[in-house]
């Protein structure tokens, strides 16, 4: 059994995305395949070439053939040249690693309160920290006042309701 290296299409149209796989030679094109070693995106800037060095170079001890596209990546990749035991290629283009948008949001964040932090941040805790003090005792001064409101010498609902001559109805039914 004739085994290759290949690719196999999958993603969209207009966005191709590849796999390597070790296949039977007589399968199809995108039919089943032996083993994934591997993943190819073209299109993306640089482009995803992700390879199992290990296993490419199981296969291609053992007689699998590349195809021309599978070689040229593997030569990106320098596996074939490690095959080969030729010198190793220049390093592949990484894409620089994305952010996350928290940590960019946060950083904005703090960038903003550094601005805004670097004068009134000290005056704010400062003023919280003087404020608190001198809001208890108002707290604690409105407290009894409240309190004071409900003092036996002010008449409530109930003492009115129970000094009353005529309470609500009671003159109703004497009409």
């Amino acid at each position: 059994m004739a085994v290759k290296i290949r690719l196999l299409r999958m993603g969209k149209i207009r966005n191709p995305q590849y796999r390597i796989v070790v296949a039977d030679s007589r399968t199809k094109r995108d039919g089943r395949a032996i083993e994934y070693i591997g993943i190819y995106q073209p299109k993306e800037h640089p482009s995803v070439i992700e390879v199992k060095s290990e296993r490419v170079q199981y296969w291609l001890s053992v007689g699998a053939q590349p195809s021309e596209p599978v070689q040229r990546i593997l030569e990106k990749t320098g596996d074939w040249q490690k095959f080969k035991g030729l010198p190793a290629p220049a390093p592949l283009l990484v894409a620089p690693s994305k952010q996350s948008r928290t940590e960019v949001y946060e950083a904005e964040a703090k960038a903003a309160a550094g601005l805004a932090d670097t004068k009134p941040a000290a005056t704010p805790k400062k003023a919280k920290s003087e404020s608190k003090p001198a809001a208890a005792p108002e707290a604690a001064e409105a407290k009894p006042a409240e309190t004071k409101a409900a003092d036996p010498a002010e008449p409530n609902r109930e003492a009115v309701a129970e000094t009353a001559e005529d309470p609500a109805g009671a003159g109703a039914d004497a009409n």
